[in-house]
């Protein structure tokens, strides 16, 4: 059994490159990694029905936040057999977004806090009811919401199919997720966190997450 990792962070805080470079320090050491993103785009209806929603489509859906975490909530649960042959056949499994991000983008909608009522229901719907992996470890990359929005910006100027949605471009949406994600962070909400900062070395990192999987496999 291998070790699951969801690294969580705004919209354009440079996930997906962090991941790539972590991955392949931890190619390079010898240990087995997959990696899995979240909403899984194009490979899922429900995920591709909410994209649409935050883009204006299926009338009143993107108002109700409770409808879209459940849209996001179903997307998981319907990998959530593959990620266990992951974490089966893995040393490693790195995820881009998980749980916490319904959590955090939820409650910030809603104005609430870490230890409100919406992250309490996030908990018991994705964990408890649909089951899926609590992960070993979550990280929060902790960019400034300003560096955010222009990598967001530019990323989605870059590619159409990236465009800004509903979400990325409500700047104090964006900010309000991100001290929901540092109270998270704070609680260890559900495993162990860690926070990265923007400027963090992949290869200590990878050399970390190594150290933790040893640990890991030791104690079982």
């Amino acid at each position: 059994m291998g070790i699951l990792i969801a690294l969580e962070g705004l919209d354009g805080a440079g996930k997906r490159t962090l991941v790539g470079k972590v991955v392949t320090q931890l190619e390079q050491d010898g240990l087995t990694v997959a990696t899995l993103d979240f909403p899984r785009y194009g490979a899922s209806i429900h995920a591709d029905l909410a994209s649409e929603a935050l883009k204006g489509a299926h009338g009143d859906l993107s108002e109700s936040v409770h409808a879209m975490a459940v849209m996001f909530a179903l997307d998981r649960a319907g990998a959530a057999p593959r990620l266990r042959e992951l974490v089966a056949s893995h040393d490693v499994v790195i995820l881009d977004r998980y749980v916490a991000s319904n959590a955090a983008y939820g409650a910030a909608r809603l104005h609430q806090h870490g230890d409100g009522e919406f992250v309490t229901w996030i908990e018991e719907l994705e964990f408890d009811r649909l089951g899926l992996p609590r992960p070993d470890l979550q990280m929060y990359l902790d960019v400034p919401v300003a560096l955010a929005e222009e990598r967001a910006r530019a990323r989605g100027a870059a590619d159409a199919s990236r465009a800004l949605d509903a979400y990325e471009k409500d700047s104090a949406l964006q900010a309000r997720t991100g001290q929901v994600y540092r109270e998270l962070a704070a609680a260890d909400w559900n495993s162990l966190w860690w926070s990265v900062a923007p400027d963090v070395d992949p290869g200590a990192l990878a050399d970390k997450l190594a150290l933790l999987h040893e640990r890991r496999d030791t104690a079982r």
